[in-house]
């Protein structure tokens, strides 16, 4: 039988283990829950498991994930938030499938995150909160799925303009960041004031289509400026390194209901 990772007082999870923690959602999807168990390694052995719809490895030790997790070729919704991951494997971009990534109170760097993220074209929910991001990584740009994006607790000075274009966005958490104004970064800024401009014209000298497009603009406008409405602090998570801290009170606000595609 592969290896399993530890668990509580030692115990190995091994493949039987793991089958009985698999439950079906209310949606009928196939959840495998192996939270909280004290896990210190990534179980390999559950890597025969590979059919399953949902994958929770949250609030355990996990110090790195492998690159055979891209065997989940069926996985939609991957949690692995409050764990010691310094780094994603490359393979992660091979989940194509994905909709939903947490990897939120870990030890991410901007070096950590691979360039393969931007393969993730399904992908509708991502929560980077509660790392050490210095930077946002440009792939993030690419995913034009995305209507949540969580970057809160982080060590960012700046959000780059491809983030606000991003067509479909709902929510952008950037609370707690070192930005170096009052409300966002000079970036951030200047694209709500390009977009201000758009509506420096009186509506009956624009055709219909025109009114439609610059309709359109203003409501993106108003999305961007509610997203920038937190002022920051300090940041106040260089010692949040262990599993089940602050982060688990915000984690349901990022737990999505997935309806069929």
């Amino acid at each position: 039988m592969a290896k399993g990772g530890k668990g509580p007082k030692g115990k190995k999870i091994t493949l039987n283990v793991a089958k009985n923690c698999i439950k079906i959602t209310f949606d009928g999807r196939k959840r495998l829950d192996l939270s909280k168990m004290g896990i210190t390694n990534f179980p390999k052995c559950i890597l025969r498991l590979n059919d399953v719809d949902e994958l929770d490895l949250s609030r355990n030790m996990i110090r790195k994930i492998p690159d055979s997790i891209s065997k989940f070729q069926n996985l939609r919704w991957l949690d692995l938030h409050s764990n010691y991951i310094d780094k994603l494997p490359e393979s992660i971009g091979q989940m194509t499938t994905l909709l939903y990534l947490n990897v939120s109170n870990n030890r991410l760097t901007t070096n950590g995150l691979p360039v393969e993220l931007n393969q993730l074209k399904n992908i509708r929910t991502v929560n980077l909160g509660l790392n050490h991001l210095d930077s946002v990584p440009t792939t993030l740009g690419a995913l034009k799925e995305l209507h949540e994006v969580g970057l809160h607790d982080n060590l960012l000075t700046s959000i780059p303009n491809s983030i606000s274009r991003l067509p479909k966005l709902k929510k952008l958490n950037i609370k707690r960041n070192p930005f170096p104004k009052a409300e966002e970064s000079e970036t951030f800024i200047d694209s709500i004031r390009r977009l201000e401009t758009l509506y420096l014209v009186e509506e009956k000298d624009l055709c219909t289509n025109c009114l439609r497009k610059c309709q359109q603009n203003r409501e993106k406008l108003n999305k961007i400026k509610s997203m920038a409405t937190a002022a920051p602090r300090k940041p106040l998570f260089s010692n949040l390194v262990s599993p089940n801290s602050t982060a688990k009170d915000s984690q349901e606000e990022w737990r999505v209901r997935f309806n069929s595609p």
